[in-house]
């Protein structure tokens, strides 16, 4: 190669890259979507709404929710993930969708490891189990008894095939040795509306979703799934002191991008979403729905998910969860 076509190449790298550090210089210009996996009325959709309000008030630009529910969060994920990496179409990222949800399907058309690049944790909240006043039991083990005596009879609901909130469920199953129906939703709105009209007889869903149902007397709260009791729900215990000591399952939210986003629109991002998060409107606004803000490093978010994907895999595997 000559000295002048080689100097044209370099001098079209230096321009394309100078091109490229000023966008993300520039960013955000435009309104900011951040896709999430559920309809409106989740845990997920809460998360993405408070931070979205908070972002479009230190970004300067609007930045909205975009629900796309369907095939277990799957529909999301590959729309965020073919979507441009320019820091415009972002991803709300609960817990199964890349922890679980890899386990279980075999075609999925994004890859959890290389198509995401991750940019912070946002919350993470508790999960409750409740039931309906048809179903005669008050406590977990009341409810675990009557379960052992109609094996198949009692059914729970979940937001959705490959969630955490199904994850759980199964995991409370193979627990306590009995045989619970799971019935998939698309959504908690739904799943939660279905407990409460006697048509499912247990609800296992996040503190966000089920606390107010059970605050209200609408649903009895039998049982927490997480290390503590939540101060929401103070007389409800949990899993690990009816008798079952271990058994914790924490719902998480996170936010990522496609993965070839600049490094540098993902640093502005993860500084916006701590700032965020140390704001009191916004971990108050989270503390009333049962959520705990959780702002972290990418590296932090990124251990998060190949811990909980290493654990979920087992519990996939020992009961047999498929995609519906």
């Amino acid at each position: 190669m000559t000295a002048k076509p080689f100097l044209r190449r370099v001098l079209a790298l230096a321009t394309l890259s100078a091109s490229l550090l000023a966008g993300a210089a520039e960013w955000p210009n435009q309104a900011v979507k951040i896709v999430v996996p559920y309809p409106p009325g989740g845990a997920a959709d809460t998360v993405a709404r408070i931070y979205a309000d908070a972002l479009t008030e230190s970004l300067g630009q609007p930045v909205l929710v975009d629900n796309r529910p369907g095939a277990g969060t799957a529909i999301a994920a590959e729309y965020v993930a073919n979507s441009k990496a320019d820091g415009y179409t972002l991803s709300l990222v609960p817990t199964g969708q890349l922890t679980v949800l890899p386990h279980i399907v075999d075609n999925l058309k994004f890859d959890p490891e290389k198509s995401f690049a991750p940019v912070s944790l946002l919350a993470y909240t508790g999960l409750v189990v409740a039931a309906n006043d048809k179903v005669p039991a008050k406590t977990l083990p009341e409810l675990i008894e009557l379960a052992k005596s109609k094996p198949g009879e009692l059914s729970y609901s979940s937001s959705g095939s490959g969630t955490i909130v199904h994850l759980a469920g199964e995991y409370l199953r193979l627990t306590t040795g009995t045989d619970l129906l799971h019935v998939p939703f698309k959504g908690s709105a739904p799943a939660v509306t279905a407990v409460l009209g006697g048509n499912v007889d247990v609800a296992v869903d996040t503190l966000t979703i089920l606390a107010p149902q059970i605050q209200s007397g609408k649903l009895k709260g039998l049982a927490i799934a997480s290390k503590e009791r939540s101060p929401l729900l103070p007389d409800v215990p949990t899993v690990a002191e009816l008798g079952y000591p271990g058994f914790e399952v924490t719902s998480w939210f996170g936010l990522s991008a496609p993965a070839a986003t600049p490094k540098e629109v993902l640093e502005k991002l993860n500084a916006e979403v701590a700032k965020a998060a140390a704001l009191p409107a916004v971990q108050e606004k989270l503390a009333t729905q049962g959520l705990v803000a959780w702002p972290t490093t990418p590296q932090a978010f990124a251990e998060q998910v190949r811990n909980d994907s290493a654990k979920y895999a087992d519990v996939v595997s020992k009961s047999h969860i498929t995609f519906d």
